[in-house]
C-alpha cells in the first residue's frame, strides 16, 4: 500500500561575442535593478504547503513499496529548463550566445543546464515538441548563480527503501601559455602585467598570471577544473589537459587531443588520477562517449575507452561524469555505466528495469545516484536518490522523492546536503540525508533568500550534480552564504545550519560593502572568499566554528581589484598558502582578444 509521503519525521572562441569582464569605472549612482526574472522565488519559508506534501508530527510509518510517492521529485519533461534557470546571476553576464546582464556587475555566469530528464514512454507530437521546446529553451536562457528562498520545514519528508544490500533504502593546444610570474619586474608581455608594482604592506603578491594561447572555436571553449595536485595546477580546455606550477605558473605538461574535451568530473582521485571525457569525433554529430585517464601528476594519458553507443531518445543526451573509490560513472537520460579507474573495463550498466539513474555525484568511497522513474504523466514525474555501490552499481538504499520535484544539485556527498527543486511551485529546499538514506533534516532558512554559483558546460538533456561554489559542509554544520543586500556596495552573511535540525546555528557577516562566499572547511574552521570590488582586492579568510568576524588570511592587492574581478564563471582554488581563481570559459570578440585573455592568477604570502 502506498504510505501517505508525510508520515516520516525527520532524523537527527575567435569571432566569438564580447566578453565585458572589464569592470567599469565607479557609478555616480547605483545603477538600476534588472527586469525581475520570468519565475520568481518564494519570499519566505514556512509557505502552507500543497496537500501530501507536508510533515505531520506523528511517528514514522514503514515506506510502502518501492516506486510510491514520497514528498520530492522530479520535473517537467525530458529536462525542460525550469525557472530558476532565468535568474540573473549576481556577478554580471558575457553578452554574446548566453548574454543577459546580472546585477551584480564583475564576475559573469554561465549558461544553465537542463533539468534532469524523464524517458519518454512513448512517442506523441506533444513530447516531441516538448523536447524541442526544452533544447531551445536550453540553449538561450542563461544561469549559473542562483539565489532563492529555502521552503519551509513543512515540504520536508520523503521515504527510503532498502537496497540490495539491505541497509536502509584535434588539433593539439599550444605548446605553452604564457606566464608573469609578478615579481614586479614587468616580466609580462605588456607593461601592464607589472602586477605587484602597486602592491602595498600587507597585501599579498601576485605570483603568477596566465593569459589564453589556444585558437579556439568561434564561440570559445569551456574551462573544466581547476585542479590541484601537489605542486601542480591542472585544467582541460577544448583539445587538450595542462598542467603548470603552482609556484611559478609555468607549464610543467600538455596532453593534446584530435577532439574536443566535453565533460570531466568535479574532482580527481586522492592520488591525481582523473578521467575526461571526449566526442568521439569532429563532426555536429559527434558524442560525448571517449572516456581518457589522465595522471595529473605526471601528465601522462592512459587508457580511453568509450561508453556504448545510445539509441532512440537516450542518444540525445550527454553524459556527466563522477569519481568514487575505484570507478569513474557516467549517466545520461536512461543510460548508466562504471567503469575501473585502474584498466578501464565496464564493471557494470544500468539496471534492467524500475528507475534509472540520469546523474552521478561522487566523492571519497561514495557515489550517489539521480534517478527517475517511468510514470504515465511525464509532466510530473517520479524522482529518486540512491546511494549506490561503486563497484557493481547496486544500490545501497534508495530515498523517494514526491512527485514535482527534482534533485536539483548535490551540495556535499558526505554528508550528503541535495538542494532539491519543484519547478511548478517555483520552490527550491535543501535536504540532509544521513548515511542509511533517511531524511535527517530539512534547512529553514527564515526570511532570506540564498545563493549558489554551480559551475560547468552546458550539458544536452543531462544534469551535473556537483560543483557548485558557495556551499559547504562537515561533518555537522552547512554553510550557505546570503544573496547581497543591494547591487552596487551591498553586503551579505554566511549562515551555518546545524544539520541534524536544520536551524541556523549563527550568522557571519561579510561587513561593510563586502561580500563573502564559501570555499570548504579546513581545520575545523570554514574557509571563505571576500570577493572583490573594482577599487578594492578580494581577500581569502576563516571564519571559527561559532562565527564572529571574518580572520583574514590573504589580502589581495587593490592595484589589480579589476584583474581579479575580470574571470568568466571563476572557479576558486586554496592549497598550500596559495589562492588561485580561474576562469570556466575562455571566449573573446577576435584572435587577438582571445590571446588577451586572462585564464587563471594566483595569489600568495
Amino acid at each position: 500500500m502506498t504510505q501517505p509521503p508525510s508520515k516520516q519525521p525527520p532524523q537527527g572562441g575567435s569571432g566569438s561575442p564580447q566578453d565585458p569582464r572589464e569592470v567599469p569605472q565607479p557609478p555616480a549612482a547605483p545603477p538600476a535593478p534588472p527586469a525581475p526574472p520570468g519565475y520568481g522565488f518564494p519570499q519566505a519559508p514556512g509557505q502552507p504547503p500543497a496537500p501530501g506534501y507536508g510533515h505531520p508530527q506523528q511517528p514514522a510509518q514503514q515506506p510502502g513499496p518501492y516506486g510510491q510517492p514520497g514528498p520530492y521529485a522530479q520535473p517537467g519533461p525530458y529536462g525542460q529548463p525550469g525557472p530558476y534557470a532565468q535568474q540573473p546571476g549576481p556577478y554580471g553576464q558575457q553578452p554574446g550566445p548566453y548574454a543577459q546582464p546580472g546585477p551584480y556587475g564583475g564576475h559573469p555566469t554561465q549558461p544553465p543546464y537542463p533539468g534532469g530528464p524523464v524517458p519518454p514512454g512513448g512517442p506523441s507530437k506533444k513530447r516531441t515538441t516538448a523536447v524541442i521546446a526544452a533544447a531551445v529553451a536550453a540553449l538561450l536562457a542563461v544561469g549559473g548563480v542562483t539565489t532563492w528562498a529555502l521552503t519551509g520545514d513543512d515540504e520536508g519528508g520523503g521515504t527510503t527503501t532498502a537496497g540490495p544490500s539491505g541497509s536502509a533504502t584535434g588539433p593539439s593546444a599550444s605548446a605553452s601559455a604564457s606566464a608573469d610570474e609578478g615579481d614586479g619586474t614587468g616580466g609580462g608581455r605588456e607593461a601592464e602585467d607589472d602586477l605587484n608594482a602597486g602592491r602595498q604592506p600587507g597585501e599579498a603578491k601576485v605570483e603568477w598570471l596566465l593569459k589564453n594561447d589556444v585558437d579556439l572555436p568561434r564561440n570559445g571553449a569551456d574551462v573544466y577544473g581547476p585542479w590541484v595536485v601537489g605542486d601542480t595546477i591542472a585544467k582541460a580546455m577544448y583539445r587538450g589537459v595542462e598542467g603548470f606550477s603552482t609556484a611559478d605558473g609555468k607549464k610543467k605538461w600538455s596532453i593534446p587531443f584530435t577532439t574536443d574535451v566535453c565533460e570531466a568530473p568535479h574532482a580527481p582521485t586522492a592520488n591525481g588520477v582523473i578521467v575526461v571525457g571526449l566526442k568521439d569525433g569532429t563532426g555536429d554529430r559527434a558524442d560525448c562517449r571517449v572516456l581518457q585517464q589522465v595522471d595529473l601528476r605526471t601528465g601522462k594519458a592512459g587508457w580511453r575507452t568509450e561508453i556504448p553507443k545510445s539509441t532512440g531518445f537516450s542518444a540525445l543526451s550527454d553524459p556527466t561524469l563522477a569519481i568514487a573509490g575505484n570507478t569513474v560513472a557516467a549517466a545520461g537520460t536512461g543510460n548508466s555505466y562504471g567503469f575501473s579507474l585502474t584498466d578501464g573495463k565496464q564493471l557494470f550498466g544500468k539496471p534492467s528495469d524500475g528507475c534509472q539513474p540520469y546523474a552521478f555525484a561522487g566523492a571519497g568511497t561514495r557515489l550517489i545516484a539521480a534517478a527517475n522513474c517511468r510514470v504515465s504523466d511525464y509532466e510530473n514525474p517520479q524522482q529518486e536518490v540512491w546511494e549506490v555501490d561503486p563497484a557493481t552499481g547496486k544500490p545501497r538504499w534508495k530515498y523517494q522523492l514526491a512527485r514535482g520535484w527534482e534533485a536539483d544539485k548535490v551540495y556535499s556527498v558526505s554528508p550528503l546536503v541535495v538542494n532539491a527543486v519543484h519547478r511548478e511551485k517555483k520552490q527550491r529546499t535543501v535536504l540532509v540525508l544521513s548515511d542509511a538514506g533517511r531524511l535527517r533534516s530539512q534547512l529553514s532558512g527564515g526570511g532570506d533568500k540564498y545563493r549558489a554559483q554551480c559551475g560547468g558546460g552546458f550539458v544536452v538533456f543531462g544534469q551535473r550534480l556537483q560543483g557548485c561554489t558557495g556551499v559547504a559542509a562537515d561533518a555537522n554544520t552547512f554553510y550557505m552564504s546570503t544573496e547581497p543586500t543591494s547591487l552596487a556596495r551591498g553586503t551579505n552573511e554566511v549562515v551555518a545550519f546545524d544539520l541534524g535540525t536544520g536551524k541556523p546555528r549563527w550568522r557571519a557577516k561579510a561587513g561593510p560593502d563586502k561580500t563573502m562566499l564559501p570555499l570548504r572547511t579546513e581545520g575545523g574552521k570554514l574557509l571563505v572568499y571576500i570577493e572583490g570590488s573594482w577599487d578594492r582586492g578580494g581577500a581569502v579568510a576563516t571564519l571559527a566554528p561559532t562565527g564572529g568576524k571574518p580572520t583574514v588570511l590573504l589580502q589581495h592587492p587593490a592595484s589589480v581589484a579589476r584583474i581579479e574581478r575580470d574571470f568568466w564563471q571563476p572557479r576558486y582554488e586554496y592549497a598550500d598558502g596559495r589562492f588561485f581563481i580561474a576562469s570556466g570559459r575562455v571566449s573573446a570578440r577576435d584572435d587577438k582578444a582571445e590571446l588577451e585573455t586572462k585564464t587563471m592568477i594566483a595569489f600568495g604570502g
